[in-house]
């Protein structure tokens, strides 16, 4: 019998089975941040094992709330950086440096197709788009990753979600995931790895098939994960150029991660998107899914572009088409926050930061602050926000407020007109 992916992977990283369905994994990257990692870390020194299991095999970066905004979150850096400095962790990324973890990891060319990833961070599911298993953890499992390089996990279950079809314009990889979200519900996938599959995702360039990833977590899947391909290897050439003597060879090394044709899938799921309109959440949960006409006319008070789902390069550029040349509407705060410092200097060398900024836009360092109302924009009680980001729940962006997911077309469009509108409006 045929393996999918997931377990492949499992099988290339066993280190122990303690139960039926229990695999222990050898971890081949462990991504640290200043929210979750700090309390690992104090747990580890009240131990007596403030150890490392390989520095280089360790990431970390201050980047949810940055520069810190009160002495509480001064502390939680304090904490990492002073870690990241006892332990010679070199891939350390502090403020000047830093970047929203989701984004300036895979840029920097850490992960691999049939690599093992966790961290004390939901979205580390994103990683799975380069062919990896990556999962988010809890402290517990955290600190054994930190100190023993492993990581338990149970028997892997996956879901193949097939997308075929020709993407509409206007639509984007956001407003896909957000219908497969819709169609699964909050716990469609729980326990399971969702493998996404088919000819739009086989087009999709390395920033959309992350955004699918990315937001796998939403459906309560364990990951999301992709097949690496052309696209995957041209995407790590810079990294991996002395290790392989072309990208041919790249690619055809990178098909023994892809899952057999006969491969067994918990569930399956066919996705047609020719006929998909821009997708917009309402309520406070990601599967609460309608077509923006839907909610066309709704007022909102901030718009956010930015965040671990968009805010690379090519999600500002999608949002800066529409907005080129136009202004935002008075009643609106626009923000913009590019993911990595990389993606703030390519913006501003292609003249997209002017336009955000001329349009109205405050551009600010790259953070995750608004994304889970810690800081740079954070809604007031009753306000309402349309947002690229990846959870709507109560209170996320800040206690009583409400926010609409979609994309950075989507979002762009809300901006210009300050209410929900369908951004096929603006489009050539």
């Amino acid at each position: 019998m045929g393996k999918t992916i997931a377990e492949k992977i499992f099988a290339a990283h066993l280190r122990d089975t303690p139960a039926p369905e229990n695999m222990v994994l050898d971890i081949d990257v462990v991504m640290c941040h200043e929210i979750t990692t700090p309390v690992a870390i104090m747990d580890l020194v009240d131990k007596g094992m403030d150890r490392v299991f390989d520095p280089a095999r360790i990431k970390a970066v201050i980047d949810h709330v940055t520069p810190s905004k009160d002495s509480k979150t001064a502390t939680q850096a304090k904490i990492l950086r002073d870690w990241a400095r006892r332990h010679a962790i070199s891939d350390f990324f502090d403020i000047g440096r830093n970047g929203v973890c989701h984004a300036l990891f895979p840029e920097k060319g850490f992960i691999r197709p049939g690599n093992t990833v966790i961290m004390g961070d939901s979205h580390t599911c994103t990683h799975g788009a380069f062919g990896a298993f990556a999962a988010g953890v809890g402290t517990t499992d955290l600190e054994v990753g930190i100190l023993k390089g492993v990581c338990a996990f149970r028997v892997p279950r996956s879901m193949k979600i097939e997308v075929t079809g020709t993407v509409p314009e206007g639509v984007f990889a956001k407003d896909i995931i957000l219908h497969i979200i819709k169609l699964l519900t909050v716990n469609g996938a729980t326990d399971l790895i969702m493998e996404f599959r088919g000819p739009v995702v086989d087009a999709m360039d390395m920033a959309s098939r992350m955004t699918l990833c990315n937001m796998a977590v939403e459906a309560g899947a364990t990951s999301g994960i992709c097949l690496p391909d052309r696209v995957t290897a041209e995407y790590l050439w810079p990294f991996i150029q002395d290790d392989y003597a072309s990208i041919d060879e790249a690619v055809h090394d990178f098909r023994k991660w892809h899952s057999d044709a006969d491969a067994v899938y918990a569930q399956t799921l066919a996705v047609d998107v020719s006929s998909l309109q821009p997708q917009v959440t309402f309520g406070f949960k990601p599967d609460q899914v309608k077509n923006i006409g839907e909610l066309a006319g709704t007022p909102v008070d901030q718009v956010y572009i930015g965040s671990c789902t968009n805010g690379r390069i090519e999600d500002l550029r999608a949002a800066a088409s529409i907005l080129k040349g136009r202004t935002i509407a008075g009643t609106v705060r626009g923000i913009l926050t590019p993911a990595t410092p990389a993606v703030y200097s390519q913006a501003l060398d292609e003249g997209l930061i002017k336009i955000f900024m001329d349009s109205g836009f405050c551009v600010l360092n790259p953070t995750c602050g608004a994304c889970l109302g810690m800081s740079s924009g954070v809604l007031a009680e009753g306000e309402t926000c349309a947002s690229t980001t990846n959870r709507n729940f109560n209170g996320r962006m800040g206690k009583g407020g409400m926010v609409h997911l979609m994309s950075p077309l989507s979002a762009a469009a809300a901006a210009i007109t300050g209410e929900i509108t369908d951004p096929r409006r603006f489009m050539p």
